[in-house]
């Protein structure tokens, strides 16, 4: 089942790299409400049931909210390293004479950015990428319900890996052909992840440390990375209502699972 799931992670990163090619003001609202589902997911699912599978506390703290912090710590660091910040606010204003840039086959840097710059952001989704499989198919070991909740959360992060993996690539001056694999081989990747986790069983403590750790980088991604980029350029009430419509509907779909 996860791999099927995957399969559906992989359709949606290829369509979320072709809506960055296509769509144009109304990205806002298709991330505000990949940001909310999101935050659902990591509020509503993954760190109630890290808590509870996760053993003992670690010197006074539960050890699944150590491992969130250090999730979210280490999402940040990559995020820092590797510049995706500077990529992510100079797509609004840059993307037109990115998208000119890749779309005429040339690799030179645009406005100054190194074309490699790109890549190494686009390699460090591909590895978010694969450990996103990885969860879920940790989530369907725990159980058909927590697997189709993280399944919602990983789909739909997929889509907004696609749809960034190939802007910023693209905004560092790559070729359209570059842009294009390493779009594949961040939809490929939670095949591959998912797939992996049929070779083995996680114990139930490490299940839920490794859930807490994925529930913390996942939520760095919708509220350092996903919603500011909603709100960046139309911080309209409909972009807030699409982020509560998706927290609302992770909250009925853990309902209903439960």
């Amino acid at each position: 089942m996860a791999v099927l799931v995957a399969l559906g992670a992989f359709l949606m990163t290829l369509i979320g790299g072709w809506t960055a090619q296509r769509v144009t003001d109304r990205r806002h609202l298709v991330l505000g409400l990949a940001g909310g589902l999101m935050l659902g997911v990591v509020g509503l699912d993954l760190l109630p049931e890290a808590l509870e599978a996760a053993g003992d506390p670690v010197f006074g703290v539960p050890r699944a909210l150590l491992l969130f912090v250090g999730g979210f710590l280490l999402a940040h660091a990559v995020e820092r390293l590797l510049a995706v910040r500077q990529a992510a606010h100079g797509a609004g204003a840059d993307w037109g004479a990115a998208r000119s840039a890749s779309m005429s086959g040339g690799g030179r840097a645009t406005g100054g950015r190194a074309p490699q710059v790109g890549l190494t952001a686009a390699a460090a989704m591909v590895a978010h990428s694969l450990m996103d499989g990885i969860a879920l198919g940790a989530a369907f070991q725990v159980g058909g319900g927590m697997g189709a909740t993280v399944a919602v959360a990983v789909v739909t992060h997929d889509f907004a890996d696609g749809f960034n993996t190939y802007t910023i690539t693209s905004l560092y001056g790559n070729a359209r052909r570059k842009a294009v694999a390493m779009l594949v081989a961040d939809a490929l990747a939670p095949i591959l992840g998912a797939a992996s986790t049929l070779l083995f069983t996680l114990p139930e403590e490490l299940l839920g440390s490794y859930l807490g750790f994925f529930g913390g980088a996942l939520l760095y991604l919708a509220a350092a990375e996903i919603l500011p980029e909603a709100h960046h350029e139309h911080p309209a009430r409909s972009t807030l209502l699409c982020t509560v419509a998706g927290v609302a509907f992770i909250w009925l779909v853990v309902g209903l699972s439960a």
